[in-house]
């Protein structure tokens, strides 16, 4: 459970039996065999924070992560190419130049015809979206006389073919989904429709976009293989995908990449986005230089304190608790803090305590995990997550994953549970929101601010939090561009880390 497949020669072998199996009596090797000889998966995707996006030590995303296993699984090479669009996947699959695609799109009419299908695990829905200030529409009939602006080669445009319209609908060839959003956002667009689970890994950075309305039911998104292949590849990656949703690695993926994105409704955003451009910048610096020294990514510990105080240095609680870092007395004497109420100290108790916090968790338990479970004892203390961690393995789950663990430390509160437990009582729903805000704060963060470059710390660096790393930054736009290419505003120029 939750656990990385491993590659056995005993999987390769069995492939290799597969595939030569279906060489009887061919004139040509199978797909899967193709794959074995040339020891290359060669994949096509398009960069975008659903799918693939390349990060600072590496490349991430769900489906690429996916796609990387299975190239492990089958003991070969992946090989990504990176397309325009999903325009230029489709033709590259139909000419058969790649093995898989991976476009983000579902099984729909004009794709099960042309290319063979693989659902993937993660069901999303094409939603109508407008500007704020606009009136809200309830169904496409109110958009007559409006235009409806969407992405090309997309899973929506079937479905505004079947429900139909007095509108204008305006296809964009050279935007993405996040580039509709920035023109909707800026009151360039008024409606448009993108894919569900594209607005819910965006939605923060675009607060006055808001969805009024879906088309259709909610659909598996798919791998795409060109239908000139055999079914050797694509009965291979079933199987693989199978396997991984038997053991849970499926969910953790999903959970991964879109277990923390309803954290922040528009009042939150817009609150961070002004905090970020008026107080952060404050204490940048501080953040940077005492990160750097307990070998943290700065906008972790930034994204705690946001969570903390608001980056307010003179905060405190009704229980005592104070500074931008919200310390106890009892943990600042600890580490040797004299004076909570000064930010400097502050931030750099918090990172001291964070990391401490951080070592105490068994070095097992894989990252970004590790730093989730920190963050719960950093909020509710290392023995009611003990607790929380014993009930869920006593629960057959387990204790190491953060999905699993998150599930029962709501259950602390529960007089039928924590009296079983040795730490007792403890407001166990607090740490499980505590860690979805400080993700996304974190996500929020690491799309506006380039790390640092890392510098040397106590032990290990706390920056990669995923196998694949941090995101580093890509392409922006300024103005329109003739062609439309681009999507985000230039200070919104990072790829989501979606840890």
């Amino acid at each position: 459970m939750f656990q990385l497949v491993t590659r056995s020669s005993s999987i390769r072998l069995a492939l290799l039996a597969s595939a030569a199996l279906t060489l009887i009596g061919c004139s040509r090797p199978s797909t899967l065999q193709e794959v074995l000889d040339e020891n290359v998966l060669h994949v096509i995707t398009r960069e975008a924070p659903s799918i693939y996006y390349e990060g600072r030590n590496g490349a991430t995303g769900y489906d690429y992560e996916l796609a990387k296993r299975f190239a492990d699984e089958l003991g070969v090479e992946l090989r990504v190419r990176v397309a325009e669009d999903n325009t230029e996947i489709l033709s590259v699959l139909s000419r058969n130049y790649a093995h898989i695609g991976l476009a983000g799109l579902s099984e729909q009419p004009g794709i099960a015809g042309h290319y063979k299908v693989l659902p993937t695990g993660i069901a999303a829905q094409s939603v109508v979206v407008y500007h704020r200030d606009q009136p809200r529409p309830e169904s496409l009939t109110d958009l007559t006389g409006q235009t409806l602006h969407l992405v090309a080669e997309s899973n929506h445009e079937h479905l505004i073919d079947q429900e139909g319209g007095d509108f204008v609908r305006q296809t964009h060839p050279g935007l993405d989904a996040a580039g509709v959003l920035a023109r909707v956002e800026s009151g360039e667009f008024a409606y448009a429709v993108v894919s569900s689970n594209e607005l819910e890994l965006n939605h923060v950075f675009y607060p006055h976009v808001k969805q009024a309305f879906s088309l259709g039911e909610p659909e598996e998104l798919a791998w795409l293989f060109p239908s000139e292949q055999d079914d050797t590849l694509v009965n291979a990656a079933r199987q693989f995908l199978e396997k991984l949703e038997a053991d849970g690695t499926l969910a953790q993926l999903a959970e991964r990449f879109y277990g923390h994105l309803d954290r922040l409704n528009y009042v939150g955003a817009r609150t961070f986005m002004h905090h970020v451009e008026n107080r952060l910048p404050k204490y940048q610096s501080l953040f940077q230089t005492y990160a750097s020294d307990f070998g943290m990514d700065w906008r972790l510990l930034a994204a705690i304190g946001y969570q903390e105080s608001h980056w307010r240095p003179n905060a405190v609680s009704p229980t005592g608790v104070r500074g931008l870092m919200m310390l106890t007395r009892t943990t600042a004497n600890y580490i040797g803090i004299n004076n909570r109420l000064d930010a400097e100290e502050s931030i750099q108790g918090g990172a001291k305590y964070f990391r401490m916090v951080h070592e105490k968790i068994p070095e097992r338990i894989p990252e970004p995990d590790r730093t989730w479970f920190a963050l719960a004892s950093y909020n509710v203390g290392y023995g009611h997550l003990e607790d929380a961690r014993r009930l869920t393995e006593g629960a057959g789950k387990n204790p190491d994953r953060w999905m699993d663990v998150k599930e029962f430390l709501p259950l602390l509160a529960q007089k039928e549970w924590y009296t079983k437990t040795r730490f007792g009582f403890a407001r166990g729903h607090e740490p499980v929101l505590y860690v979805q805000n400080i993700r996304r704060y974190y996500d929020v963060l690491a799309r506006l601010n380039e790390p640092a470059e890392p510098q040397p710390g106590p032990s290990e660096n706390l920056a990669s939090l995923a196998p694949s790393a941090q995101p580093e930054a890509a392409d922006s736009e300024s103005a329109p561009q003739p062609d439309l290419r681009a999507s985000l505003p230039p200070e919104l120029g990072l790829i989501p880390p979606t840890l």
